[in-house]
């Protein structure tokens, strides 16, 4: 997405705005943003309430302003409050945070605002790999999966079992302590978990029933969602006073606040326990929304963005499908304000670029030397880029080689989508397949021992994966030695380990990798009785 579409840095230099990476936007009305440039330097720009940009003052600024405490320190992300209060973590897993503080929403012992970005230290040393961040508290994810809390704590949201302010960060133990925690997410005044196991866990603030817990009552320390007993959760999003999740088959639930349709149920009655949505749409991918409003967004297995809830004023109660290509552009054009739910990774389109140009030139017949026909189809193709990018094609092409020479190249061990999916995976870096289609590009990828377009596949195939499938494609991802796949499936399996085995893919296993099946869920507890 071109970071021209948020109106915020409409006035940026081109030259300048071409090495950005990454940018956030956040601030009341969608005023303020932090960047990161591919050389690893931070700049801010906005209005800057409460010295949220981090450059020591108060001052506004239209042109970006160098954050010097952040430069060189390989920031990864950021969330932000409405103070605002801005926290962003780095690479190795060092917390800062600055601006607004009369909550304690900074975590650095005291109430006083910081105009300069200054590091969070947590009770024991851990690498932080998530925050995020209500109105004026702050939720700290680490590697092992503990959650930390401060900031704002009226309603319980820190979940520290009180209901007073905490001024630095504080494990999140009670109902959390011993899980591990892969997710987590911030209303205005309420948090939520998301642990290994698919469980989900809320507390703080309850009034539209955005904890999920089939009642309105604030909760002190974190509770189960046990209306979603059953359903593997993979992540979790929160709006200003409502939630969504989404379960590793790509279901969607919600809940919480709906006056403004963002449940998307067809209706604007609040509802306190997880419901489904969106049956209509497909395998739901990824989610979004943010605390500082009321919209919904998600994006399909199909690459289709639909929005509900209030869009520019509009309220909108049913998923809408839009033209959109990203979560991103939705925030961008439709929210209120337009603030982003994420930091977003920066693609900027001045004047043609290379990748452009490399797109246009695939399947050409205007400028191709090579035409590769699989099962009777052409496809226009130039060698030297297959040489350049494919190592299977350096050699084929090689002086001494037959092929070299050739200007037509039969291709016929594989299908005709396949072989041009993985053509024009050369040219574009992208893969355009549906997940039953990229079995067979993975089974190319690892003949033709192209890592990356393997390491592709596998994602492709994580996001189709189903209780009927899920045995195949464990045993596919041991025949091609795909470890993160192969990880991925067998957890997957843990968690439907009932419906699984009655599968015929499972009864179709051979007797090996069953045994070593069984032997490996066994390390895991599943037989405990």
């Amino acid at each position: 997405m071109d970071i021209r579409n948020w109106t915020l840095f409409s006035l940026l230099d081109k030259e300048f705005a071409a090495t950005i990476e990454m940018a956030c936007v956040y601030g009341n009305l969608g005023n303020e943003a932090i960047l990161v440039t591919k050389g690893d330097e931070v700049f801010s720009i906005g209005s800057n309430s409460s010295g949220c940009l981090g450059v020591g003052d108060l001052r506004s600024t239209l042109h970006p302003k160098r954050v010097d405490s952040l430069c060189h320190k390989r920031v990864k992300g950021f969330s932000y409050g409405t103070g605002p209060h801005v926290v962003a973590y780095t690479d190795n897993g060092d917390l800062y945070s600055w601006g607004n503080n009369g909550y304690c929403e900074l975590g650095n012992g005291t109430s006083n605002p910081c105009l300069v970005p200054t590091q969070i230290i947590l009770p024991v040393s851990k690498e932080v790999v998530d925050v995020a961040c209500g109105s004026h508290h702050t939720l700290a994810l680490t590697r092992d999966g503990e959650v930390y809390a401060w900031g704002q704590n009226n309603c319980g949201q820190v979940g520290s079992g009180m209901s007073t302010n905490q001024s630095a960060p504080r494990k999140v133990n009670s109902g959390v302590g011993g899980k591990k925690v892969v997710s987590i997410a911030c209303g205005q005044t309420s948090s939520m978990a998301v642990m290994e196991n698919g469980e989900v866990y809320g507390w703080g603030y309850n009034g539209n029933g955005q904890l999920g817990l089939g009642n309105t009552v604030n909760q002190l320390n974190p509770s189960r969602v046990t209306n979603l007993h059953g359903v593997v959760v993979t992540k979790i999003v929160c709006g200003y006073a409502h939630s969504m999740a989404v379960s590793d088959v790509g279901c969607l639930y919600v809940w919480g606040a709906n006056s403004y349709g963002q449940l998307g149920t067809g209706n604007k009655t609040n509802i306190s326990v997880p419901v489904q949505v969106g049956t209509d749409i497909g395998r739901v991918v990824d989610i979004a929304a943010t605390h500082y409003n009321h919209i919904s967004a998600a994006i399909t297995q199909n690459s289709k963005v639909y929005m509900w809830g209030q869009c520019r004023g509009q309220s909108v109660s049913t998923p809408f499908l839009t033209p959109f290509s990203r979560l991103h552009d939705v925030f961008a054009c439709f929210a209120t304000p337009s603030v982003m739910w994420r930091p977003m990774r920066v693609e900027l389109n001045v004047g043609e670029k290379v990748s452009d140009a490399l797109r246009n030139a695939f399947d050409d017949l205007s400028s191709s030397d090579l035409t590769v026909t699989v099962q009777g189809k052409p496809i226009h193709v130039h060698k030297s880029l297959l040489k350049i990018r494919c190592q299977h094609f350096r050699s084929m092409f090689q002086d001494h080689w037959q092929e070299d020479s050739m200007s037509v190249l039969e291709m016929n061990q594989y299908s005709y989508n396949v072989y041009r999916a993985f053509l024009e995976y050369l040219y574009t870096d992208q893969v355009s397949l549906p997940p039953e289609s990229a079995l067979e590009l993975l089974d190319l990828a690892n003949a033709y021992c192209e890592s990356h377009l393997k390491r592709r596949c596998e994602q492709i195939i994580k996001h189709g994966i189903t209780v009927e499938n899920a045995a195949m494609l464990y045993s596919t991802a041991l025949v091609y030695q795909a470890k993160e796949l192969e990880e991925f499936c067998f957890l997957f399996s843990l968690n439907h380990m009932t419906a699984i085995i009655q599968t015929t893919g499972f009864l179709a296993l051979e007797d090996q990798v069953v045994k070593d099946f069984i032997r490996r869920a066994a390390q895991h507890g599943v037989f405990k009785s």
